[in-house]
């Protein structure tokens, strides 16, 4: 067993590496591969890592890759290229993004105890059942934006389908998180002793985002100022990485939302900085090793027992999720009247869930006080996303292909 986490990250490093090469030579995504990694490091797998290492010691690192995801995908949000696609991105996105969530919770509540094993005196509704729907919910929302990007530009896919797919994307990140934030809220007020329901309830939910947004901007305004004395793109480096963490610091220090402040830092600089693509060009200079960490360590969490025996709850998210994903594109379609082949075709290509639900859950596992239930949590969550990515990458090339805007579809290859 590693117990020294110096030795621990190189290992991790060198053999995600391997393990992303092997991913992509079986035409998967190389987070798969970092994935497969970090289980067979878990302690339940091979026991290389100790859980020590993998929970408390590089926990840093899970949280220094959710900052830089949140900036990214902040930066994703062009006001330009979102005023071009029209209003059926949005529509699309509230109502794939409300339905995944009402279907999950309303499924999930009143058959988590079934599903779970979870049923005794120390598992109620309001502290176990309920924040676990909630908290399942909210990510289920969001897509994998890195792999359907990678497919995109392997296809070299463009058009308006391409288009309405990359906007929906970027911005169920940001309802997902949103989401999230209320849901994490709720679950902390749940929870702990005292809790208050109704209108208090809501108005703190409300009030921990609102104060995130606002956190965002003075961040971004210092950002933008400090960066016209920096000439060098390393020296730049060390601003934007200092601003990202610095912001996510302070939101945590104040019980905020690191994500939502740091989305909003690179939705500032990506709409209000003349060099705003040198701003997320020096940061994509550190992501892979640092994407690579995060998502082996989100592996090491996995506890194959656990795993095995949420099995039928996986299976159950997955069909929701895919069922209020089609259900809410062909809401989304309707109102905005978006083509037919949108309404046909765009709840396939978003199944694929997105990586950042692992980040989340790693967040939000703490704030449950039964480790037998925040460890089946993140067992699942990370088993809908490894799945639903293996399943949904090849929907999204079907997807693509089928609408024509790829070159092999224009040249009936």
């Amino acid at each position: 067993m590693i117990a020294h986490p110096l030795l621990a990250v190189g290992l991790l490093l060198i053999l995600g590496y391997l393990g992303g090469r092997a991913a992509n030579a079986l035409n998967l995504p190389r987070v798969s591969g970092y994935l497969v990694v970090g289980m067979l490091f878990s302690p339940s797998f091979f026991n290389i890592l100790s859980s020590q290492l993998v929970d408390r010691d590089l926990y840093v690192i899970t949280e220094m890759a959710l900052s830089i995801i949140a900036y990214s995908i902040g930066g994703s949000l062009v006001i330009k290229r979102l005023k071009r696609v029209g209003k059926s991105i949005l529509w699309i996105t509230l109502s794939q993004g409300g339905s995944v969530f009402i279907l999950t919770v309303a499924f999930l509540l009143p058959a988590m105890p079934f599903l779970t094993g979870f049923q005794g005196s120390e598992y109620s509704l309001l502290e176990t059942y309920l924040p676990m729907a909630l908290v399942i919910g909210a990510l289920s929302i969001s897509t994998a934006a890195s792999p359907i990007v990678a497919i995109i530009s392997e296809l070299r896919a463009s058009g308006p389908f391409t288009t309405t797919l990359l906007g929906v994307t970027a911005i169920s990140y940001c309802l997902s998180i949103i989401f999230f934030a209320l849901a994490s809220t709720i679950t902390n007020i749940l929870i702990h002793p005292g809790a208050v329901f109704g209108i208090k309830m809501l108005g703190e939910a409300m009030g921990e985002i609102i104060l995130s947004l606002l956190l965002g901007i003075p961040a971004a305004v210092f950002l933008k100022t400090i960066a016209h004395l920096v000439r060098r793109r390393e020296a730049l480096l060390m601003v934007v990485l200092g601003i990202i963490f610095g912001t996510s610091g302070v939101a945590s220090l104040l019980n905020l939302s690191p994500l939502l402040a740091n989305m909003v830092v690179g939705f500032i600089i990506v709409n209000l900085e003349l060099r705003h693509h040198v701003f997320f060009q020096v940061v994509e200079q550190i992501q892979e090793p640092l994407f690579g960490l995060f998502f082996c360590l989100a592996g090491a969490h996995i506890d194959l027992r656990i795993l095995k025996a949420a099995g039928l709850l996986t299976v159950a998210i997955l069909v929701i999720r895919m069922g209020g994903k089609q259900m809410g594109v062909w809401i989304g379609t309707k109102v905005s009247r978006a083509p037919k082949y949108v309404k046909k075709y765009l709840g396939l290509a978003l199944f694929p869930k997105a990586n950042l639900a692992v980040g989340l859950v790693l967040m939000v596992k703490e704030v449950f006080p039964l480790p037998i239930v925040s460890n089946f949590l993140v067992n699942v969550v990370v088993g809908v996303v490894i799945i639903s990515q293996l399943i949904g990458l090849p929907l999204v090339k079907y997807a693509l292909g089928k609408v024509g805007e790829t070159i092999t579809a224009e040249k009936g290859l």
